[in-house]
């Protein structure tokens, strides 16, 4: 999947640049966003996704310029799977009907399409027991693999994933990480805002570090772990690193 943007910048209400201008185009497959916390990997996401506009810049997607208005970015959104932090998932609804209900409110599909192409992900994902519980009484990790199949369920042609491990137990984390590698496998291509450094460098084929709203480095898994370029990702590798086994 083609990702390109040009002087892509964004600024909040209260002035504070979040993304300074930055320029990037790539082949995105498995591709890893990583950073110092408050550094806009969020906010870049959110923007990919259609969620929020940039306040300058443009986007393109698989060929395709992202419009933030109107109908244009309805249609967008439709083509992005997109998996929030732990809490994404609607709370009064159980875990099929969190699945069933956007394939037919916002994808057109039958109750008879949605519920199969739910109960096939939860089977998928071993969650068919757990389909009639609310969010409540899930585990993190089986809220966050219900997100997943929520996210490709309609087959979307880009997966979003921002931090859905950051909220889970290591047990739970692995098991997330686990599914996303699947669905690599399987060919969706994917932009994953994640701290899982393990997973960013073995799991992903690409690392854009991001730090203050910068645009810093990228490249591949491998090169950018090995060899960091700048001072600012040898700095924030060897904080997160030197307590590693």
């Amino acid at each position: 999947m083609e990702i390109e943007f040009r002087s892509l910048s964004k600024q909040f209400e209260d002035h504070k640049d979040v993304l300074l201008p930055m320029d990037f185009a790539g082949d995105v497959h498995a591709l890893a966003v990583i950073g110092p916390s408050g550094g806009g990997k969020s906010t870049l996401l959110r923007i990919l996704g259609g969620l929020i506009a940039p306040t300058a810049g443009q986007v393109w997607i698989g060929g395709e310029k992202v419009c933030y208005e109107g109908a244009a970015v309805e249609a967008h959104r439709k083509k992005i799977g997109y998996v929030f932090q732990l809490g994404g998932l609607f709370k009064h609804m159980s875990a099929i009907d969190n699945i069933v209900t956007p394939l037919i409110r916002v994808h057109g599909f039958s109750k008879e399409q949605a519920r199969a192409r739910a109960d096939e992900l939860l089977g998928r994902f071993g969650l068919l027991t757990e389909a009639n519980k609310k969010p409540a009484a899930l585990s993190g990790g089986q809220q966050q693999r219900v997100a997943i199949a929520r996210a490709i369920s309609a087959k979307p042609k880009l997966l979003l994933l921002d931090e859905p491990t950051s909220a889970l137990d290591p047990e739970y984390t692995t098991e997330v990480l686990g599914i996303i590698r699947e669905l690599k496998e399987e060919r969706l291509d994917f932009v994953i805002v994640t701290h899982e450094m393990g997973f960013a460098r073995h799991a992903c084929e690409k690392v854009l570090f991001l730090a203050e709203g910068q645009l810093l480095e990228y490249g591949d898994s491998d090169t950018i772990f090995q060899q960091p370029a700048t001072y600012k990702l040898r700095s924030f590798l060897g904080k997160l690193l030197e307590w590693n086994i």
